[in-house]
């Protein structure tokens, strides 16, 4: 069998994305065969085809770290021919060749049947969809609750943020929207949320303070570095971050004020290693109660063959919202 592929390949000029025929072969290892319907544009797919992106361990490969789809074969018993399924996270589009194809072959364990979403809705969600519920849920079993207080949302516009807040408006929660995007007001609002604040700290050059007014009962962040030391300064009693980005750096010039004085918990949020019986609880909770309302408002739909200028757009910082790519008949 041979179909077209979405190809990453290293050159002495850089990284170039190409559209080619590949056999069944170059899919490599997996239980699960499907025939991909979407995939979408993640941050980390823009890393792989970026030199020095340090996410791809060997070109070359076919990126789309998000899969969805429909089962053509398997050789385990939880999947049948003709199940709609979403993969993403582990190995997939960095060291295992991911969703910018027709087909694609993963194990089982990395696998979740849908429930109550199509593959057009589980691709515009994707790994930034999944992290935000996966971030939503780690206030909640925080025991955070709409009465608890407002909840700060950054990086607003983002794939995280922008399900995250659509997610916690449906649960009753206020939400502030920080963004650095001044024309993104009326976007964030249609999305729910109360507030659109600028980026944190508002002045970046002034010195932190290891405490200051508390200002959200939590916060769900995707920028990190001085904006999460300055959240962490602004959470209430027992309060909660959950963190799963670092726009704003790798470094967190804090102090341990707020854990030991206020009860603050810092959340690490990992979507890639979920461990699968999790991972298909939570997909089976985004079809249903913790399913975001306003998709199609942050949804953009591009052909798979633009998957590099959206990619660039990406590394460029003008993008916003969740692009999904159509994979089936788009090549």
């Amino acid at each position: 069998m041979e179909f077209w592929a979405m190809v990453a390949h290293e050159s002495d000029s850089g990284i170039v994305l190409t559209r080619q025929r590949v056999n069944e072969d170059f899919l490599g290892p997996g239980d699960v065969t499907i025939k991909v319907h979407y995939s979408s544009a993640n941050f980390k797919d823009g890393l792989a085809i970026t030199p020095g992106g340090g996410v791809v361990r060997k070109y070359p490969i076919i990126p789309g770290i998000d899969i969805t789809g429909e089962v053509v074969s398997s050789e385990d018993d939880d999947f049948a021919p003709g199940d709609l399924v979403v993969a993403h996270g582990y190995d997939i589009g960095v060291s295992h060749n991911g969703g910018f194809a027709e087909y694609a072959r993963v194990p089982a364990d990395w696998v979740v049947k849908l429930d109550g979403l199509s593959t057009r809705d589980a691709a515009a969600l994707g790994t930034a969809g999944f992290t935000a519920a996966l971030s939503v849920q780690g206030l909640l079993d925080r025991e955070l609750t709409p009465e608890t207080g407002p909840v700060l949302v950054t990086g607003a516009t983002g794939g995280v943020g922008s399900v995250a807040i659509d997610i916690l408006s449906g649960l009753g929660f206020e939400v502030i929207a920080s963004t650095g995007k001044t024309d993104a007001g009326d976007l964030l609002a249609e999305l729910g949320a109360n507030e659109v604040i600028g980026r944190l700290p508002e002045d970046p050059d002034a010195t932190l303070r290891p405490l200051t007014k508390a200002q959200w009962a939590g916060a769900v962040d995707s920028v990190g570095g001085k904006s999460l030391a300055y959240i962490l300064s602004a959470i209430g009693y027992g309060g909660a971050v959950a963190v799963s980005g670092l726009t704003g750096g790798a470094d967190l010039p804090t102090t341990v004020m707020p854990f030991i004085l206020r009860g603050v918990a810092l959340l690490g949020i990992d979507s890639a290693y979920v461990p699968s019986e999790k991972r298909r609880a939570l997909w089976t909770r985004l079809g249903n109660e913790l399913r975001p309302q306003h998709l199609s408002t942050i949804e953009h739909i591009a052909p798979i063959i633009d998957a590099e200028r959206v990619l660039r757009s990406i590394q460029g910082g003008t993008h916003s919202g969740r692009t999904v790519f159509g994979v089936a008949g788009e090549f």
